[in-house]
């Protein structure tokens, strides 16, 4: 079993998926059945994660070949310590999130549970695999399930919204596969590991052609990163969405980040040759713009639903940052500021979904509205989350934007960074304690207090235990941030991948 860790996180996912669309968990009166199951194969998925992660430490990065059939023209499943911790990490959120759907969202449809654990299957696959046809497959799997999870419940904007993404989607999908033909015909494979072995040795109009291939490759992963000028889709789309569903979707920006970080630091990176870090004059500037962008979304949106989704494109303009610099410690500090950011943006989309529904017609849009029913609740871990959200301590925010300020070495690198993370971080606060004033304090005579309206004990969970895990990350910083030094250290270590594949295919 230990030998098949690596693929285990794909099947749980995939197995129990299929599962819960046949008797007994088939048919809308059957529930809790499904939520049950559920919430046994994210149990099962975060159990398999730790284990995956466990192994990796002990015994190194774990390359997979699926059915025996060895690279550059099998099925390669790679497990190093950043694709299991986000292994973990995808399955942690997934837990959150369907504990929050039990509320009822989940019972608007009764493919709801079934379609979380394709995406949580696909999200796993993009960052276990080790090929860039598959890394293709597996956004699609998490594509065509977000498609179905964003119209979830109907209405007109999810439609709207839907529709717009899905046409973004198919383009870059197209993108996608031109590019990986053009790579394909260059290189002669499309293994991660392979590439970064024979992109060196590239004639001078091959390189052009593979230069086309990469710089596709940057459009696909920025516009599934919602990397400026490819951010556009992101806040209609994830405001959209049910709390549950835009939790989820909070981890899917970061699969294009993850794909960035493999693709340009293993085959476009030091030791591409003529090659080598060839979208860093991209990424910089585009980078600040994202994160200049996200900021003024905060402090523009109407509504805590739109202040979320902001608030990911402000951490999206972060990891780029970071990657920018080019360095394994400002790579380890961006891994660290993922788990955080994925986290609490997360928490935010709940949040205004709780907050929304004891405000009436206004839900969670900026205006006066009733009071509250339960102001204490929700003012507390609206604080909690603006506290962590900003960065302050003694929560993972202040750990997180710490470790990235401090990885920028050069005088030119810490005036861009520094500039960026701090005026953003300031920018933000008055944008909350905006939002907080205005969903708290502004009000118009008392609320209801009907208990039909009180917060879910489902929806408390699930927030709390988000929210737990900042704390949790500051007070076990210094092992998790030496275990994201490591991830970074492997990821940066570009012949590693190599001497795993052919160490173990020697073995087998």
């Amino acid at each position: 079993m230990m030998d098949h860790l690596p693929i285990l996180p794909i099947l749980v996912s995939l197995i129990g998926g299929l599962l819960l669309l046949l008797p007994p968990f088939a048919g809308i009166e059957r529930y809790v059945n499904r939520r049950v199951a559920a919430v046994f194969l994210c149990l099962l998925q975060i159990a398999v994660a730790i284990a995956l992660m466990a192994n990796v430490i002990d015994a190194g990065p774990i390359m997979y070949a699926v059915g025996n059939w060895q690279a550059p023209f099998g099925i390669i499943l790679y497990a190093d310590s950043l694709a299991a911790l986000l292994v973990l990490l995808t399955g942690f959120l997934g837990l959150a999130s369907t504990l929050y759907s039990f509320a009822g969202t989940d019972r608007e449809g009764r493919y709801f549970h079934p379609i979380m654990q394709f995406q949580l299957m696909g999200i796993t696959g993009a960052f276990l695999t080790h090929d860039l046809f598959n890394l293709f497959v597996f956004f699609e799997v998490l594509l065509i399930a977000s498609y179905v999870l964003l119209v979830h419940g109907g209405g007109k904007q999810r439609t709207q919204a839907n529709v717009h993404y899905v046409i973004v989607n198919l383009v870059g999908s197209a993108i996608f596969l031109i590019a990986l033909g053009t790579l394909y015909g260059t290189t002669g494979t499309l293994n991660i590991a392979d590439m970064s072995l024979k992109i060196s040795a590239l004639s001078e109009a091959e390189q052009v052609l593979a230069k086309v291939g990469g710089m596709m490759l940057l459009v696909v992963f920025g516009l599934k990163a919602a990397m400026l000028p490819l951010h556009f889709w992101l806040p209609n789309t994830y405001s959209a969405a049910s709390a549950p569903v835009a939790a989820l979707f909070a981890i899917m920006t970061k699969v294009g980040i993850y794909s960035i970080f493999r693709v340009f630091t293993v085959i476009f990176g030091d030791r591409a040759g003529a090659l080598g870090n060839m979208v860093l004059p991209w990424v910089w500037p585009l980078a600040i713009l994202t994160a200049i962008v996200g900021t003024i979304g905060v402090l523009a949106s109407p509504n805590l639903r739109n202040i979320a989704a902001n608030t990911v494109l402000i951490s999206v303009g972060t990891l780029l940052m970071a990657f920018a610099i080019r360095s394994p410690e400002a790579s380890g500090a961006a891994f660290y500021y993922a788990l955080h950011s994925t986290l609490i943006s997360a928490v935010l989309f709940m949040l205004a979904d709780m907050i929304g529904q004891q405000r009436g017609k206004a839900f969670d849009r900026f205006v006066i509205a009733k009071k509250v029913t339960q102001p204490t609740l929700l003012g507390a871990l609206f604080f909690v989350a603006a506290m962590v959200v900003v960065g302050l301590p003694p929560f993972s925010g202040f750990i997180g934007k710490v470790v990235v300020l401090q990885s920028a070495a050069t005088g030119l690198d810490k005036a861009l960074v520094w500039s960026t993370v701090l005026i953003s971080t300031l920018l933000t606060i008055i944008a909350l304690a905006r939002a907080g004033t205005t969903l708290f304090w502004r009000h118009a005579g008392e609320s209801a207090n009907s208990e039909d309206e009180s917060a879910s004990v489902w929806q408390v969970v699930g927030v709390v235990l988000l929210l737990m895990a900042s704390p949790i990350m500051a007070i076990f910083a210094g092992p998790i941030t030496e275990y994201t030094a490591m991830a970074a250290a492997q990821l940066h270590d570009v012949r590693l991948p190599v001497s795993v594949l052919q160490l173990q295919g020697g073995q087998q």
